[in-house]
């Protein structure tokens, strides 16, 4: 039945009466009518419901909608969607170029150095320290994205430079002798031993000087900070002497390894520059103290889980698409991940990493996209 009052009423009241009702009457009157549709709409309603749901508790609590607080809300998912491989086309072709320009020769006396410095520099490569320098900077720089990208680039550019010359020595005779790095032969077999060392310090010390000279827009204190930090990556507490406790380790029996040794390793050798790559992008930034600290928690995190998944795919990946030797790691029998827990351990604790590293950075919301989704894909790569 319909629920609408039935206006007629009123008029046959009027008709009724010798005289108008007064104001309060027709008030009431008018009062009743609609308390009448009301009830009838409730009515009508809860025959709708089933037996069982009929003037229960759980039927008034149904109908009122749950109180959901700010941060139980689910973000719309525009907000936290994130499209990486874009995000990482837009910053290579800028990369490559500065990368590219800052090891070209001036003199024909520095044209072999030159070119086999460029040979392994420009060999590709993911380019995952640069872009996550720059993420960094963009996510604290409030002069927008294309001033954050300028001040972060020579900084992205040296370090690529302190990696690629770790690569070159890495792969010497005397150290893991390799001769396929990024599906190329090495620079050692390409230009010989003694021009690949001189290559991989002149990448170095060029390295420094390139932050010096090219660096705009920020504080000299905040560039003495990235270059403090740049050295002491590469030292005996970083990639140095990672590597030389690295190489202690090589052939010992699985139990004289342990996991805080692997973990010393490669905190050292690895995820030194990766935290250093972070923390000087948020540095130059602008980012305050307590915010660069976040930013090297992350990375440390990244870093440990970038190795662990090397040590997986030095595993399961083949030469092809690694573009390296594959199961080279336990030809010379080194300690790995999955050697001290196996495969799938391996896996766990890569993900465990990878949580802790985004924990990290929850308190920048979404300004920390990029950075997220770059721990995601080091976990995830193929080579």
């Amino acid at each position: 039945k319909s629920t609408v009052p039935n206006l007629n009423k009123f008029d046959s009241t009027y008709k009724k009466n010798s005289h108008p009702p007064s104001i309060s009457s027709f008030k009431k009157s008018l009062t009743m009518m609609f308390r009448g549709a009301i009830l009838a709409a409730v009515a009508t309603s809860l025959a709708l419901l089933s037996p069982a749901d009929a003037f229960t508790p759980n039927t008034i609590a149904r109908s009122r909608p749950a109180f959901t607080s700010l941060s139980e809300t689910a973000a719309p998912e525009a907000a936290t969607s994130f499209d990486l491989n874009e995000y990482i086309a837009s910053k290579l072709g800028a990369i490559e170029a500065a990368l590219e320009a800052s090891v070209k020769s001036t003199t024909p006396e520095t044209d072999k150095i030159c070119e086999s410095m460029g040979y392994s520099l420009m060999a590709g490569g993911k380019r995952i320290r640069p872009v996550l320098c720059i993420a960094a900077c963009e996510m604290f720089d409030k002069d927008g994205k294309e001033e954050a990208e300028k001040k972060a680039m020579p900084t992205a550019v040296a370090l690529e430079m302190i990696h690629t010359m770790s690569l070159i020595h890495d792969d010497l005779p005397s150290m893991d002798n390799d001769d396929l790095r990024r599906g190329k032969p090495t620079n050692h077999v390409v230009y010989g031993e003694d021009v690949a060392i001189l290559a991989g310090d002149a990448l170095l010390s060029t390295s420094f000087q390139h932050v010096a000279e090219n660096t705009e827009n920020v504080s000299n204190d905040r560039i003495l900070d990235v270059i403090i930090r740049l050295g002491k990556s590469v030292g005996p507490v970083g990639l140095a002497g990672g590597q030389v406790m690295d190489l202690e380790c090589e052939g010992k029996p699985v139990d004289e390894v342990t996991l805080d040794d692997l973990r010393w390793i490669h905190t050292h050798k690895t995820a030194t520059l990766l935290q250093v790559a972070v923390a000087s992008g948020a540095i130059l930034g602008g980012a305050t103290p307590e915010e660069v600290a976040a930013c090297e928690k992350y990375s440390l995190n990244i870093g440990l889980a970038f190795q662990v998944a090397d040590d997986i795919l030095d595993v399961t990946a083949s030469t092809e698409d690694l573009g390296k030797t594959a199961g080279k790691d336990e030809d010379t029998d080194k300690a790995t991940y999955p050697r001290l827990l196996g495969l799938e351990g391996a896996k766990a604790e890569a993900q465990r990493l990878t949580d802790e590293a985004k924990a990290c950075l929850a308190p920048f919301g979404e300004r920390a996209a990029p950075l997220n989704a770059l721990a995601d894909y080091i976990i995830n790569r193929k080579n």
